[in-house]
């Protein structure tokens, strides 16, 4: 028979799915003359991205790079952009480009990612340089220099874009907030290891998962009530006494495994830390099936053993 929940050091993971949904994504490699101004360029493009329910766009920092495995010779950041349609991904891309990328001091931008599918990075852009941009072929690929004020932009004219994958995650369920947040650290430390995944909040958790739905028309998305603390003797709680704090972490990633193993890697640094440092379960956030077609099985992804 099958077990209704694994346990690791003590932390119960609950037999349950992570819902996800289809995405668009492309990876922009961001240099500069050094990993401060590429963190600044980077950093500036993938703000305000958190979520497609208000941003738009879901961005973040995938992992720095060595000079050696830039197309420039410099240093640079990988950065991961996901939307829910193409066109929405390839405008947010070319806005954030033109105000975070071309405006920051010595930075340059790149394709990070071959598809047959291709969206415009510096094609546009380049009519800042008012007839005085000019460009050059090499292997096939079209780059762009722009000029400047501090010299010139450089820019390669198109990069990818593939199917992927959004809104796999997991839910860290403690006794006090300090404690869930401290699991979350130490998961996304982990998390960032694992290449072609980002996690896209603030510091890579949110506090304020939603359900879909809500008692107001003009939501369409309200706070998850059944696992919020303080509403256990006023809904339908999912959560048990002892439980004061919940944070998700949300995965964006270009594939299945990928975000698979970002997840088994997120978990089992939390559960690392074992139930006496307040952490109790594992969940994750689902709408029965109902929100996507992609579905991230808990014990699945952990083997479904105990440890």
């Amino acid at each position: 028979m099958k077990a209704k929940y694994v346990r690791i050091n003590g932390i119960q993971i609950d037999d349950t799915f992570a819902e996800a949904f289809n995405m668009r994504g492309t990876r922009v490699i961001i240099t500069a003359q050094n990993l401060k101004w590429a963190y600044h360029a980077a950093n500036a493009m993938t703000g305000f991205a958190t979520s497609v329910i208000g941003c738009g766009v879901e961005a973040g920092i995938e992992r720095e790079l060595l000079p050696a495995e830039t197309p420039d010779g410099r240093p640079g950041v990988a950065i991961l952009m996901f939307a829910m349609g193409s066109k929405v991904l390839m405008q947010q891309l070319e806005t954030r480009m033109g105000q975070c990328i071309l405006t920051c001091p010595t930075a340059a931008a790149f394709s990070g990612i071959d598809s047959e599918d291709k969206i415009n990075l510096g094609k546009n852009l380049r009519y800042f340089g008012d007839g005085f941009q000019t460009s050059k072929l090499i292997n096939r690929k079209r780059y762009w220099r722009v000029p400047v004020m501090d010299g010139e932009f450089l820019v390669q004219e198109t990069t990818g874009m593939v199917r992927a994958i959004g809104g796999g995650n997991f839910l860290v369920l403690g006794q006090s907030q300090a404690q869930v947040l401290t699991a979350c650290e130490a998961a996304i430390e982990a998390m960032k290891q694992i290449p072609n995944v980002i996690m896209p909040f603030p510091g890579g958790v949110v506090r304020s998962g939603s359900k879909v739905g809500s008692k107001y028309k003009t939501m369409f998305a309200s706070t998850n009530d059944a696992f919020c603390p303080t509403l256990k003797g006023l809904t339908n709680t999912e959560l048990d006494n002892d439980i004061e704090s919940v944070m998700e972490i949300v995965i964006d990633g270009l594939s299945f495994e990928d975000i698979s193993k970002a997840m088994k890697a997120g978990i089992e640094a939390a559960c690392n830390l074992g139930s006496s440092c307040g952490i109790k379960r594992i969940s994750a956030g689902n709408y029965g099936g109902k929100l996507g077609p992609h579905h991230f099985k808990l014990h699945e992804i952990l083997g479904g053993k105990s440890a």
